[in-house]
């Protein structure tokens, strides 16, 4: 965490791209670590934003170009599984995407609007919504409490 810390606004970029992938990580702690050590607010908004939808734009394109191989040989979904999410994403439709921040839903949200074709502009405005919208509530509290 030290190394991203003194990386500032491209180590916050770094780590809220990989958050937005399948890894398990989190980019909120260094987020608010960064806004404690007199960085930019907006700045740092923008950068975590920008990160985070980023790498939601690569689980896009993963489902969009690697669907079958992916879900079935690497990510070993069934027809049946695979069946039920659509059915899910269907039920709450682009919409859903406004919830790509949530951990463990958000990063398969994407995958699947990228399986189902989603309009990518459609999923750059949902998806940037609901990202700095979480960041700007988790900015809005340091900025409280600090």
């Amino acid at each position: 965490m030290d190394y991203f810390i003194e990386l500032g606004y491209l180590g916050l970029f770094i780590v809220s791209f990989l958050a937005a992938t399948i890894l398990p990580i989190g980019s909120e702690l260094l987020l608010v670590t960064l806004a404690t050590h007199d960085h930019n607010l907006y700045v740092l908004l923008i950068v975590a934003t920008l990160g985070n939808v980023l790498g939601s734009v690569v689980n896009y394109a993963i489902g969009f170009y690697g669907g079958d191989w992916l879900t079935h040989k690497v990510l070993k979904i069934s027809p049946q599984q695979m069946h039920k999410a659509e059915q899910r994403y269907n039920k709450w439709g682009k919409w859903s995407l406004l919830l790509a921040w949530v951990p463990i839903i958000g990063d398969p949200l994407t995958v699947i609007a990228g399986l189902l074709k989603v309009s990518l502009i459609w999923f750059l405005v949902l998806v940037t919504i609901g990202k700095l919208g979480r960041y700007a509530v988790v900015l809005l509290g340091v900025n409280f409490y600090v």
